[in-house]
């Protein structure tokens, strides 16, 4: 399966004997599948039918859908929602004595959104408006299938993008794992140095103190077990590259397992080598973490 980014864009416009539209549907990140949609009062049908097309396409990403409708004669009928316009008059009379601040004006009250809006003709027939409405899901339908395909191709781009960074994790990966500082000899030497620091500092009558401090100090002075699990996330996200689809939390979690490893070696780090391994790797991996926030 393709990888899908959340970002997107499509447009389609299609029309019958006496309306025009336009359907645009721009899509963003975002924590889950959040619909924003935009259309002409009147259309409740069209927009539940909407959501549940989008619903059933995407499963993460902000979408942004608008239908926008224009009459061809020029009979439109427009309906003024009085209620709304006085509301806004009341409002408005309560700042026209604060300093700063204008008076309300009828024609900029009027382009309130919902104050003055286009009306379908009460005449129309109903099966009219019904065949309008199926016509305007078909275009939708061809709207979400662009956005789909949008979607993919960022996706498409970002993967590019990951499997560099991957590479990129890899081969510091390798090279800390062969650093002089990580090699079994070094570790027993600086162990054995540490041991001596303990015993000059008077606890040789303890020997249970000795080797507990002893096991404590062979565990943070050995990085193979952070270069190991580096390893085991580098094989984990190649799987979820070559998968596809919806992958995006689990490439999230990933980079943050990615992170922890790295955070570790820097801490374990004994010298400016294996600390610039560490450091390099936290780099790459913050540009991964960013890039892992497109995909779905």
């Amino acid at each position: 399966m393709p990888l899908n980014s959340m970002t997107g864009f499509a447009r389609s416009d299609g029309y019958d004997d006496t309306v025009s539209w336009v359907w645009e549907a721009k899509s963003v990140n975002g924590r889950g599948l959040d619909i924003r949609s935009r259309l002409p009062g009147g259309m409740d049908q069209v927009d539940a039918q909407a959501r549940a097309r989008i619903t059933s396409r995407f499963s993460r990403g902000s979408i942004n859908l608008n239908l926008q409708t224009q009459r061809k004669s020029g009979d439109t009928e427009y309906a003024v929602n009085r209620q709304l316009l006085e509301q806004l008059m009341d409002v408005a009379a309560e700042y026209v004595d604060r300093p700063g601040v204008e008076a309300a004006r009828i024609d900029g009250l009027f382009s309130v959104r919902g104050v003055v809006e286009a009306r379908e003709q009460e005449n129309e027939d109903k099966s009219v408006t019904e065949d309008r409405f199926a016509k305007m899901l078909l275009d939708l339908d061809v709207v979400l299938q662009s956005l789909e395909i949008s979607r993919q191709e960022e996706g498409a781009r970002i993967g590019g993008v990951l499997n560099q960074q991957i590479d990129e994790i890899e081969e510091l990966s390798k090279a800390a794992r062969v650093s002089a500082a990580a090699q079994p000899e070094a570790i027993r030497a600086r162990l054995a140095e540490q041991v001596a620091e303990i015993l000059d500092a008077g606890l040789e009558a303890d020997p249970d103190r000795i080797i507990q401090e002893a096991a404590v100090l062979a565990v943070k002075s050995d990085i193979r077990e952070e270069i190991d699990r580096l390893d085991a996330h580098i094989s984990a996200a190649r799987d979820l590259l070559k998968q596809g689809g919806v992958v995006g939390r689990r490439l999230d979690f990933l980079a943050q397992e990615f992170n922890r490893e790295a955070n570790t070696l820097c801490s374990k780090a004994p010298d400016n080598e294996l600390t610039q391994i560490g450091l390099d790797l936290k780099t790459v991996i913050d540009r991964l973490r960013e890039q892992v926030q497109n995909i779905e």
